[in-house]
């Protein structure tokens, strides 16, 4: 059976999965996927701190990159739905603005661990850090990413 509209680039997808419609709607699914992505994100740091033996700063990369896969997947499916684009098109503009996200994400972790050496943990600084670029990732996705086609 061929798919059509919205979601036809999505193989698999269960037609019956609905993006969210309304802007608190969007809101709270950006919500729960940036917090899938925090726990995956600290999930995978505290695994190659303790299990591989990378420092802080070296762990944080790969992180990183878990996080962004985990939040892709779920805005795409349940936050904003497929931008209309190709899957190519879409994931290279969301890596984009990811990528831009976790420089930023990464420098204001960096600065937090550097200043704070002898009281902050790898996490609560991944916590700052986090915080401090939502906001950037909210609009970056909503508009750049999944926003209109045009």
């Amino acid at each position: 059976m061929k798919q059509t509209g919205e979601h036809a680039d999505t193989p698999g997808r269960d037609p019956a999965v609905k993006p969210a419609r309304t802007r608190l709607g969007r809101l709270f699914s950006f919500a729960f996927a940036g917090g899938a992505g925090f726990i995956v994100d600290l999930a995978v740091l505290r695994g190659l701190i303790e299990l591989a033996g990378l420092g802080p700063f070296a762990a944080r990369i790969p992180a990183i990159g878990a996080a962004m896969l985990t939040t892709w997947l779920i805005n795409r499916t349940f936050t904003f739905g497929a931008s209309g684009r190709t899957v190519g098109n879409e994931a290279a503009r969301y890596v984009t603005v990811a990528i831009i996200g976790a420089v930023l994400n990464y420098l204001i972790y960096s600065a937090v661990l550097l200043a704070t050496p002898d009281w902050f943990l790898p996490e609560m600084a991944t916590f700052v850090a986090v915080a401090c670029v939502t906001v950037f990732s909210y609009l970056g996705y909503s508009r750049f990413v999944f926003g209109v086609k045009g």
